[in-house]
């Protein structure tokens, strides 16, 4: 037999999500509102210094998260329900992944060629 929730259960159920969401996103406003300050001070002060992204180690770590992630996914579902469309989860990241490492690789080929 099948009890229905309270009221109360389904309106609190309901208002935390939402709760969250808004929560967060003023925090995450009021971090890029100050984050943007900080740095405008910093320019006028003559103090700010530009980090650079290195794109050659963010396409390596995170193509192997990706692939390593995919494959654990791909081994799971392949085992817990054989070759269905639940096996796309793990073939997602799996692929992306591996296009990161390809990409790496390439850029790493094509700058070190150029620097010759």
């Amino acid at each position: 037999m099948q009890t229905v929730p309270s009221t109360a259960v389904q309106i609190i159920v309901t208002v935390i999500p939402i709760v969250g969401i808004v929560m967060g996103s003023v925090v995450i406003f009021f971090f890029l509102l100050w984050n943007h300050k900080q740095k405008v001070l910093m320019i006028e002060k003559g103090v700010f210094k530009k980090s650079e992204f290195d794109v050659n180690t963010f396409s390596l770590f995170s193509g192997l998260i990706l692939t390593s992630i995919g494959i654990g996914l791909l081994v799971f579902f392949y085992i817990k329900e054989g070759i269905d469309y639940s096996i796309l989860s793990g073939l997602v990241p799996f692929s992306v992944g591996i296009s990161l490492i390809i990409f790496f690789v390439l850029h790493i080929t094509i700058f070190t060629n150029n620097e010759r």
